[in-house]
């Protein structure tokens, strides 16, 4: 059974691909987590095309989470969620890389949406010292 997705919208798409690294080395499966980062010229910056297919290549009936980084991705992530409303797409308010961790081995154990989207949320309150 395929896990919950998760989408990964950041402004930068090296960030992006380097937290999708660092999911796919901790042993997150393939397809798991998608990104939109980026324009689509490269440049910094968000695109509400990539994460409007983001979230298709994500998702695998299990529903999908979309973690935006800062700033404008979170409004672009909101703005396509406005557009597309899905009652299994959950937008989350979390710390991009502890966040994208938490959900990614989370929903690696086969757990539900909301269990993956509270893992990202809870990782908010780990203290790191």
């Amino acid at each position: 059974m395929q896990p919950v997705g998760i989408v990964l919208v950041s402004h930068s798409p090296q960030l992006a691909a380097g937290l999708s690294g660092l999911l796919d080395q901790l042993g997150v499966p393939a397809g798991a987590v998608v990104t939109a980062a980026g324009t689509a010229d490269g440049s910094i910056g968000t695109s509400y095309d990539a994460t409007v297919l983001a979230l298709k290549k994500a998702d695998h009936g299990r529903g999908v989470i979309v973690l935006p980084d800062l700033g404008s991705s979170v409004l672009t992530s909101r703005a396509v969620l406005d557009d597309h409303p899905r009652p299994d797409v959950v937008l989350v308010d979390a710390p991009f890389v502890e966040g994208a961790v938490a959900a990614a081995v989370t929903a690696a154990t086969g757990a539900d949406l909301d269990t993956v989207a509270d893992a990202a949320r809870r990782a908010r309150h780990v203290a790191k010292l």
